[in-house]
């Protein structure tokens, strides 16, 4: 069976935006999460899709404000309308997510068509053991057959839902076509129907400090 995926090469400034420095106080910020002491655990102590662990509010109000602006001219757009409180619970608009080394793997996937049109991360680890620990776009490609496509339409809400995919994601079903590696107060914003995933993780189970750590964010347009 066919798979339903066109392939569009991320292209920079229009698939994806990519902004240094973004934030004056980025590490006060990283050293305010890092303090948090309450979280939701994921994978792999939770059957939930996203690995690590995260707490909400990682931004304030302003420096939320800071983050959109910037989305805002790098789109070309007026507004950005966030995730709802009702769809926290899976993705986690301005949430900040840590997960080591040990704690996850690359996971392709795309984000929901429902609840959003634009997806970003700020990287907040100051000193990363590598920058290959950022965020990596894939393409489709099943063993034994040409190179798929990366795109997902929005009629579906995931790939699982695609015909001809299974309900389960393999990794190794996916090659990787570009990354954009992590460097400390860098923002990433992408368009969320495109397959990507965290390129890896970093960081050692006794040592909040030592993983690797992101805030998230989720926008309809």
């Amino acid at each position: 069976m066919a798979v339903d995926l066109s392939f569009r090469e991320p292209q920079l400034g229009t698939d994806y935006w990519v902004e240094d420095n973004v934030l004056p106080n980025a590490l006060e910020i990283a050293q305010r999460c890092i303090a948090n002491s309450t979280w939701t655990l994921g994978s792999p102590w939770r059957p939930e899709p996203w690995p690590g662990m995260r707490a909400p509010h990682a931004l304030t109000d302003d420096e939320l404000s800071q983050i959109e602006h910037c989305v805002k001219k790098g789109l070309g757009v007026s507004s950005l309308k966030p995730q709802s409180p009702a769809d926290m619970g899976i993705s986690g608009h301005n949430h900040i997510q840590i997960c080591g080394g040990s704690e996850g793997v690359a996971r392709p996937h795309v984000d929901s068509a429902s609840m959003c049109d634009y997806a970003a991360v700020l990287y907040l680890h100051p000193s990363p053991p590598t920058t290959h620990c950022g965020t990596s776009f894939y393409r489709l490609h099943l063993p034994g057959e040409e190179p798929g496509g990366n795109a997902c339409p929005r009629t579906y809400e995931s790939l699982s839902q695609v015909p001809g995919l299974p309900a389960q994601m393999d990794p190794t079903m996916f090659e990787e076509i570009l990354e954009v590696p992590y460097v400390f107060n860098r923002l990433l914003a992408y368009k969320s129907d495109l397959i990507h995933s965290a390129s890896s993780y970093f960081g050692w189970e006794h040592e909040l400090a030592s993983k690797r750590m992101a805030v998230v964010f989720f926008w309809k347009v």
